[in-house]
């Protein structure tokens, strides 16, 4: 209690936009929370309340039988445990430090990354175990309705490979109606991916088992929530590359089920999903696929790189469809949204001679809320000769503790920050869109133009004495031009960071990045003071490898101008 006070205080302390909010609120000035039914999307009916209990009319053959020979290793969210056989009651029980590490056991998000060598009776094994404690619905992180259609999409998915284990038909038909009363919806302003994802569960578990009316309200939460979630030119709004990449994953899970069904939501769903497919195009940079935004618990970025252009078909996600399902997504690949039409949603993709970078500054300044962006407007992941040069480290788990605050920030980011402020202030889902506005000033420009792009942008006039901040990538051959301006008066202290995990090394008044493959390149930055910190780049959510964070310091007068050049040797 009094750690999350503290807590509180600094954030109070740090942030005057919310201060702003309080007082404003306080003289009723500004609107608060809008009114919402908890769990009771609008758009079900005024009398919906949940789904009854159905009975499953499908049969599914049966999970191999018999005791599990030798160890498992089960790759949780940021963790592996090895499991020896009879060890299973032990592991149902076991409390991690993170609850995204115990969530993905409960969600056996650990099935679908088995090995191909692993014996698939463990699934019966821990499943049994698994009931025998959490086999009642009940009010516990277990039966979170996120949690519970995860387990259930695993399960069903399981199933069509190797059979159902014992007494799961009945129990997973109860997860419908679980779900279906504590559905994740809290009002327009703080109902996030979640409640798609309750969708999904519903739906898949409903064609699966001849459910009706868990499929028709499935249906019904997956129509409404696609037209929602995403941005018009098909980008989920969250702010994150791996959250689009698995609600891609996850629009093609349902298209296919209602595809193979015949049912009258596919080509909703196949829209929704060719949007979705034609943003992948301007993600997937040569040097590897950028993680931009946090990096979700649920499964690995790699295990859905199958959806990126130019990837295996055979490993992963996609490796693990039927042929004929996996022929079907495949005919709907390949297309691509306008550059321009991405642009105005917010990403960017930029490609010159031996350049290639994503950028993203959201639409609205702020990061959406709820969402899983970052203090990213004016960062951006570039790629060298098709290799990583300076990269976004995503975020290696959601820990509320230091870590994870750390690389949500733009001292996480290749931006920069002013008197230690982000470029915007931290999103709050209870400020209005009036409020909003107000303080983030005009939506910020991320411009194209025949060398490289332009931005502009207000999230600092927030700050006394604080101008507009612009900034500019300009690309000759191989060497680029990153410019700086501040406007605004009085001294400030600004900070610009790089990051990258190539080896870095000083080099007279600058610094020389080495590849592992023999490639250098030099950075310079005149005028200003250089230092480099370790730090982390995450491969998925809770694993890491080692990075460095260069940070170019100056305290200065406003309006300032600075540079720093990039030179491929």
């Amino acid at each position: 209690m009094l750690t999350s006070l503290v807590r509180k205080a600094r954030q109070l302390a740090a942030d005057p936009v919310l201060r702003r909010w309080i007082v404003l609120r306080a003289l009723r000035l500004t609107p608060g929370e809008p009114p919402y039914d908890a769990h009771r999307p609008p758009y079900l009916g005024g009398g919906w309340s949940s789904l009854p209990a159905e009975t499953p009319r499908a049969t599914f053959a049966a999970a191999p039988p018999g005791a599990p020979s030798g160890p498992l290793r089960l790759r949780l969210a940021g963790q592996t445990v090895t499991l020896e056989p009879g060890g299973e009651a032990e592991l149902i029980v076991r409390n991690f430090g993170d609850i995204e590490t115990q969530l993905s056991l409960h969600r056996f998000a650990w099935v679908p990354l088995m090995g191909k060598n692993d014996d698939p009776r463990w699934v019966d094994a821990v499943w049994s175990a698994w009931m025998e404690r959490f086999g009642t619905p009940d009010s516990s992180w277990a039966w979170h309705p996120y949690t519970a259609a995860e387990r259930a999409i695993n399960l069903l998915a399981f199933a069509r490979r190797h059979g159902l284990p014992k007494a799961a038909a009945e129990c997973l038909a109860a997860h419908a109606p679980a779900i279906a009363a504590s559905l994740e919806y809290f009002g327009d302003h703080h109902s996030s991916n979640h409640l798609a994802n309750n969708g999904r569960g519903l739906y898949l578990l409903g064609l699966a088992l001849g459910l009706p009316q868990a499929t028709e309200t499935g249906a019904r939460i997956l129509v409404e929530e696609g037209r929602r979630i995403f941005r018009p030119c098909g980008v989920l709004r969250e702010g994150s590359t791996h959250y689009h990449l698995l609600l891609t994953r996850s629009w093609a899970e349902v298209w296919l089920a209602a595809h193979a069904a015949g049912r009258p939501e596919a080509e909703e769903f196949g829209r929704v999903l060719d949007c979705a497919l034609s943003v992948l195009p301007h993600f997937a940079l040569a040097g590897r696929f950028p993680l931009m935004g946090d990096v979700s618990p649920d499964c690995p970025p790699s295990d859905l790189f199958g959806l990126l252009p130019g990837a295996s078909r055979e490993t992963g996600w996609m490796g693990r469809l039927e042929a004929s399902d996996r022929d079907l997504l495949l005919a709907r690949l390949g297309g691509a949204v306008d550059g321009e039409v991405l642009a105005a949603d917010g990403w960017r993709r930029f490609d010159l001679g031996d350049w290639s970078g994503l950028w993203h500054a959201d639409p609205d300044g702020f990061s959406h809320m709820p969402g899983h962006g970052h203090q990213d407007c004016g960062s951006f992941e570039l790629h060298y000769r098709s290799r990583p040069l300076f990269i976004d480290p995503g975020r290696g788990s959601y820990a509320i503790a230091g870590e994870a605050e750390e690389y949500v920030s733009a001292r996480a980011h290749n931006g920069l920050t002013v008197d230690g402020a982000d470029p915007y202030a931290a999103n709050k889902p209870y400020f209005a869109p009036a409020f909003r506005r107000r303080m983030a000033g005009p939506p910020p420009r991320l411009e194209r133009r025949d060398d490289g792009l332009i931005l502009e942008s207000h999230g600092f006039v927030r700050l006394g004495g604080v101008g507009i901040w612009r900034r500019s990538w300009s690309f000759t051959g191989p060497r680029l031009i990153l410019g700086d301006e501040i406007a605004g008066r009085g001294r400030h202290r600004v900070v610009r960071r790089l990051q990258t995990t190539m080896e870095v090394e000083r080099n007279g008044e600058g610094l020389i990045l080495r590849g592992a493959d023999g490639s250098r390149v030099l950075v310079t930055a005149p005028g200003a003071q250089v230092s480099v910190v370790p730090a982390l780049s995450w491969q998925a959510y809770g694993e890491g490898e080692p990075a460095s964070r260069i940070e170019i310091s100056v305290e200065t007068a406003l309006p300032w101008r600075g540079e720093i050049t990039v030179e491929g040797l």
